[in-house]
């Protein structure tokens, strides 16, 4: 038996020095594998991180140049509701007026982000002040139907760089007066 025992524990110690040729070989992987995941997660998160926050700042940008439109919107939200939309031309803007109302904002012939209402009609009550300064009051005295030149400067501090004291031309075009 003597002899059986050696042999298993020749055998045992064959496999132990195995397990740990391997174990020593893992580990070695791990050494430079784990700290590369964690660079390669850490690389991901930031990468993810700046795309979210540019898709954010583009929403945003496209935001502040419609806010103006939206609030105006809001605003009337009441008025619109109670009233209906008139196309009639022979109605004429007055201060105080709900109209609706579809523009093209553009600055030296080029159009900008956010300064178009793609058809889809703004509501804005005349003399809000909602809208850059101006461009409520170029549209007092026009009738549904008519296609206004407005010129308006955007003020220096409007937050966009492409747009801060800038001339804009907005083409508006009257859709209708709510009574």
């Amino acid at each position: 038996m003597n002899k059986e025992n050696r042999k298993a524990a020749k055998e045992r110690r064959a496999k132990e020095r195995e397990h740990e040729a391997k174990v020593a070989h893992y580990k070695k992987i791990w050494s430079w594998a784990g700290p590369a995941l964690i660079v390669v997660v850490i690389v991901g998160l930031i990468i993810a991180s700046v795309l979210d926050s540019k898709r954010l700042s583009a929403k945003s940008a496209s935001e502040d140049t419609s806010t103006a439109s939206s609030a105006a919107s809001a605003s009337s939200a009441s008025t619109s509701a109670s009233a209906s939309l008139q196309t009639d031309t022979s109605l004429t803007i007055e201060d105080g007026d709900t109209v609706n109302i579809d523009y093209v904002g553009s600055i030296d012939g080029v159009e900008f982000e956010g300064g178009n209402t793609k058809g889809n009609g703004a509501d804005l009550v005349i003399g809000s002040h909602t809208y850059i300064d101006d461009f409520e009051e170029q549209l007092i005295g026009h009738h549904p139907g008519d296609s206004v030149d407005v010129t308006v400067t955007f003020p220096e501090d409007y937050g966009k760089d492409e747009l801060n004291g800038k001339e804009a031309l907005f083409k508006v075009t009257i859709n209708g007066i709510y009574k």
